[in-house]
Formats: structure tokens, C-alpha cells, sequence
């Protein structure tokens, strides 16, 4: 004999936790013949299509106001979903929204090649892992030696300085990428708070401006 889930349950290990969630996924089920109206249970063999259907048809999202955007030009139907972590979008996470907004501006503003100049060993090497297969993207050490043609071979490459004020930089190697009267100042980006999302967010509002 074929095991089988509580509906209710299944649904509560996507997100989908509401009872307005609840009732549109149902919907879907039951339209697909996978369920009838008053069963509490499904059985096992039918959740891969279960499974599928909500994916085909809804897009699970968390109430942000970015992560409803996404949603909404996703061309799925938005469905609410709780914890934040299931979102589709920012999967809970403020530096997961942040990549794939960062991503989807620079693939808008024909933006390839990133240079961040600051932040700590982890963070930079964080960066690398979520932004570096998708972008060329150099980061430059805020603590060691850089000269000015160094920051000079930096600011001719890049598509996009991001200067992290706010963290492991040294203000005489900043200098070497802010200096008064640069042909390549409006690529330059100050960012002053700490957090990756913060850094990814101040690049985005920067493309979206010039």
C-alpha cells in the first residue's frame, strides 16, 4: 500500500501557510483531478506532480516589496508564502535579494565588469562565490599596498567601482580611485554602510540613476 501526506502538512514545508495559500494551492490540486474537495490526505506517488504544478503555476514569494515586483513579472501567479525563507526571490536572505536585483540591473545596464575595493577577506571571498561566475569581478584588498597605476588599470578596466567606506579600507588606497577630476568618476560608487546587501544595493541605485 502506498503511504501518504497530510495535504496541510506538505503544504506547511513550502511556505505555503495562510489560509488564502492554502486555498489557491488546493485549487490547483484538485483542478489537476491529485485531490477532491474534503480529503486531508495525498498519497505519495502523486506528490512529484503535485510538486510540479505548483511550481508551473505560482511563484512563492514573501511580502518585500522587491520580491513582489519579481513576482509579478515572473508571468506566475504570486503566492504568498511564510516563513521568508521559501520566497523565490530573496529565499529569507537580504544579501540573496540583493545579488539577484545586483545581477538582473547590471545585465540591464550592460554592466560586466565590478571592481570593490575594501571589505574583509570573507566578505570578499563571498563575493566572488555568489557574483564572480556571472560578472568579472575584481576585488581589491583596502589593507595592502596599491599603487596609482594600479587603481588607474582598475578604473580604465571596470564597468563599475564600488568604494566600501565602511569597512578593512585604508584611505590612501581609496584616494587612488576618488581623485579630483578623473575621466572615470561616474563609474565611482561610495558606499558608506556595512553589509553586503548595502554594498550590492547603492551599485543598483547608481546604475539605475545615471
Amino acid at each position: 500500500m502506498s503511504a501518504d501526506r497530510d495535504i496541510d502538512g506538505w503544504f506547511a514545508e513550502r511556505g505555503i501557510t495562510s489560509a488564502t495559500s492554502r486555498s489557491r494551492a488546493r485549487a490547483i490540486l484538485e483542478e489537476a483531478g491529485l485531490t477532491r474537495p474534503g480529503k486531508t490526505r495525498l498519497s505519495e506517488p502523486k506528490l512529484p506532480r503535485a510538486e510540479q504544478l505548483l511550481l508551473e503555476r505560482f511563484y512563492r514569494v514573501c511580502t518585500a516589496a522587491e520580491c513582489q515586483q519579481a513576482a509579478r513579472a515572473s508571468g506566475r501567479e504570486p503566492l504568498p508564502v511564510e516563513p521568508r525563507s521559501h520566497c523565490e526571490h530573496c529565499g529569507g536572505s537580504n544579501n540573496h535579494r540583493a545579488e539577484v536585483a545586483f545581477l538582473q540591473t547590471c545585465l540591464q545596464h550592460a554592466v560586466r565588469r565590478v571592481v570593490v575595493v575594501g571589505g574583509s577577506p570573507a566578505v570578499r571571498e563571498e563575493l566572488k562565490d555568489k557574483l564572480g561566475d556571472r560578472l568579472e569581478l575584481r576585488v581589491v584588498d583596502g589593507t595592502e599596498r596599491r599603487t596609482g597605476t594600479q587603481a588607474q588599470g582598475d578604473l580604465e578596466w571596470a564597468d563599475l567601482v564600488l568604494i566600501w567606506g565602511a569597512t578593512e579600507l585604508h584611505h590612501k588606497v581609496s584616494t587612488h580611485y576618488t581623485q579630483p577630476g578623473t575621466p572615470h568618476r561616474h563609474k565611482v560608487v561610495h558606499v558608506v554602510r556595512r553589509g553586503v546587501a548595502a554594498l550590492l544595493d547603492a551599485g543598483i541605485t547608481h546604475l539605475k540613476q545615471r
